[in-house]
């Protein structure tokens, strides 16, 4: 079975045409992973497919109503049990963790597979987060209009790591992130170009000085431009 990828959205064409290029396309297309997109409206029980109101106590936006969204995310999940499937269940959320290469490591692997929720409008109702047990999950500080973008982030991130989603395989075992570090400059053809030189370690053959050497200026590189990982390089936890 591919690896199964539920979005619960407000606008499932938002993710047609950038998951139909380049290598996440062929997955697709192969049938490496088996994206569902699930459109929430349809699950309203309003004749005019309403899924939001006013929140109570005033203020701006509207708010998601409880019904649409709960009707559809039980619905998905008995679909997936049917299947023999217990998926994750994810939403994309200003209040969630900080999506880490390690979250992708541990989801991509997992034969139950995903459902991730997009929010829009101003929120959910708070009380969604008590009746399911998500992983509230953010790209950054920083608002989005939906949780779509950063949905279409996870499920890129999640393909590329499926088994032959990538020609060579060994060019997702070392990467940024996975093992706590940038990941090394790299280099090919021309050797010289407006006169600046490719290392001359590169250039002759020797892969364990190489390998030294592109360690050495990973853990540099995580240093100078994230303090924030190099400084568990300085503690010795890399």
């Amino acid at each position: 079975m591919s690896f199964i990828i539920d979005i619960l959205t407000l606008f499932p064409d938002y993710f047609e045409t950038p998951l139909a290029q380049s290598i996440v396309g062929r997955a697709l297309a192969e049938k490496r992973c088996d994206l569902r997109l699930v459109d929430f409206r349809t699950y309203s029980d309003d004749k005019h497919g309403k899924v939001d109101d006013k929140p109570f106590g005033g203020g701006p936006g509207m708010v998601l109503t409880l019904q649409p969204v709960v009707d559809c995310i039980e619905a998905t999940i008995e679909s997936a049990k049917s299947e023999g499937r217990n998926p994750r269940l994810v939403i994309m959320t200003c209040r969630g963790k900080t999506l880490e290469q390690k979250m992708i490591e541990d989801w991509s692997t997992s034969d139950d597979g995903l459902i991730i929720l997009c929010g829009h409008y101003e929120d959910f109702d708070a009380r969604l987060y008590e009746l399911f047990d998500f992983e509230e999950v953010s790209l950054g500080d920083f608002v989005l209009t939906g949780g779509e973008p950063a949905a279409l982030c996870i499920v890129d991130a999640i393909i590329r790591k499926l088994p032959g989603v990538v020609g060579n395989p060994e060019s997702v075992k070392e990467e940024s992130f996975d093992k706590g570090l940038l990941d090394h400059p790299s280099y090919t053809r021309p050797a010289e170009f407006r006169g600046m030189k490719v290392p001359e370690i590169l250039l002759g053959g020797h892969h364990a000085e190489i390998q030294k050497w592109r360690r050495k200026q990973a853990e540099e590189l995580t240093v100078e431009k994230r303090p924030d990982l190099g400084k568990k390089i300085i503690d010795g936890e890399s």
